[in-house]
């Protein structure tokens, strides 16, 4: 069996008023934020779903389910590094992450700097192995008309 490992991930909040807009642990200034029993950072959330992917073992709801009162506004970095602590302990190393966040507004290109330092961070990679992409949806859909935001993640694990 090869010892690379690859997971994609996926995850879609609707944007709403009265919620701060964060992705990849960023403030991002909008007069909207994304809706979720967390605090709803889709491009975090996508990229656990590829870890936990990549590692065979489940998705972010089996960690985190979305009823669960105790974890009600769960900041998303905490989420993640909590996945960091399992895959440790399953003996995996994180390669590359790559994503692309899925919206119409607000426009990211400028923040693309700060999300990618940040996540560089949280996973604990060199800042070339983490790859950070928008996309608008040209106007189809929820995502098109601005009232939604969704985020793709591919990792590639080694296990040692």
């Amino acid at each position: 069996m090869s010892n690379l490992r690859i997971g994609n991930g996926f995850d879609i909040h609707r944007l709403v008023p009265d919620r701060e807009l964060r992705l990849g642990g960023v403030h991002i200034p909008f007069e909207l934020g994304l809706e979720g029993h967390s605090d709803g950072d889709a491009l975090i959330h996508a990229i656990i779903d590829a870890l936990l992917g990549a590692a065979s073992l489940g998705d972010i709801g089996i960690f985190f389910p979305p009823g669960e009162t105790a974890i009600k506004g769960i900041k998303s970095p905490v989420m993640l590094a909590k996945v960091l602590e399992l895959l440790s302990e399953k003996s995996y190393k994180i390669v590359n992450v790559d994503t692309v966040v899925i919206c119409e507004k607000p426009q990211l290109s400028g923040h693309y700097p700060a999300i990618r330092q940040t996540l560089a961070d949280l996973l604990k990679l060199d800042i070339e192995c983490v790859s950070v992409k928008a996309k608008t949806a040209e106007k189809l859909g929820d995502i098109g008309a601005g009232k939604a935001i969704a985020a793709q993640a591919v990792a590639l694990l080694e296990a040692q």
